[in-house]
């Protein structure tokens, strides 16, 4: 059988699709939210935030594309579920997701809290698990394929040095096998499951945990990856977009890494 090939760019086009985003109000959601703009989708986020960053508000008139933020806390399925209603009429479909709502700890196990750390649980777990499952119906209602990319960790593939995130290790060790298993459970409905595991990214929260290490262990962030640097969003989206395009039709059930290398091995110093 002779296959014909296709031109790739256009595979990674995302013009006219409609996209849902949790956690898009700030770091990583936000840069996944602005890349999908820039690849022509239009977007519902959904945020625990009153309010995203101001470049949020420029999305539309400089993409050309259609927007509309929601305050939500995903960990409430009232929240969550009226948000996703009102995204839905806004929109008027869905093709897709990004998961990226999740709150993280830096503290010994001993002294965490039951409230700490059901609350990572609620979030980053359950607030993932049911945004999905919102998402999966709206696309068998449709009777149409769909992307869902889900945010796991380098936290589920190893234990980073001088952190202490149990809580948070096990929530995103859920989510990489909730993708894994949804990737198989969905596929027969044309509706792909995949997740990014970022390691060290210099964001809004990283910079809050970071100002409460030692020097010494702050500096781990840039000297410990193979590839001897902190990462920034913009490693993360051309993995984003290319999981929820056409370029990845034949990928579900994944895990991309990126990590600078840190989740096979680390540079000692």
């Amino acid at each position: 059988m002779t296959t014909l090939l296709r031109d790739v760019r256009p595979l990674f086009e995302l013009k006219g699709r409609n996209y849902i985003i949790t956690g898009g109000g700030q770091g990583i959601g936000f840069a996944v939210v602005r890349a999908i703009a820039e690849y022509g989708g239009n977007l519902a986020v959904l945020d625990i935030r009153d309010k995203p960053v101001d470049e949020y508000n420029t999305l539309a008139a400089q993409y050309g594309v259609r927007t509309i933020y929601l305050k939500t806390d995903v960990s409430n399925e009232q929240s969550l579920t009226a948000s996703f209603n009102r995204a839905v009429e806004f929109l008027g479909s869905v093709h897709g997701a990004f998961t990226s709502a999740g709150i993280a700890i830096d503290k010994p196990f001993i002294e965490q809290t039951w409230a700490e750390a059901q609350r990572i649980q609620d979030i980053n777990v359950l607030g993932t698990f049911f945004t999905t499952q919102l998402v999966a119906r709206q696309l068998l209602k449709q009777g149409t394929s769909g992307s869902i990319v889900q945010v796991a960790s380098i936290t589920s593939h190893t234990v980073l040095p001088r952190h202490r995130m149990s809580a948070y290790n096990a929530s995103k060790g859920a989510v990489r096998m909730l993708t894994e298993a949804l990737g198989v459970e969905l596929a027969s409905d044309g509706i792909r499951v995949n997740s990014i595991s970022p390691g060290f990214i210099d964001s809004e929260q990283t910079r809050v945990v970071r100002d409460k290490k030692s020097p010494e262990d702050s500096a781990i962030m840039d000297t410990a990856p193979p590839l001897s640097r902190i990462g920034n969003f913009n490693d993360l989206t051309g993995a984003v977009i290319y999981l929820l395009s056409d370029a990845s039709a034949y990928t579900t059930g994944a895990d991309i890494a990126i990590t600078g290398g840190l989740h096979v091995g680390r540079i000692e110093s």
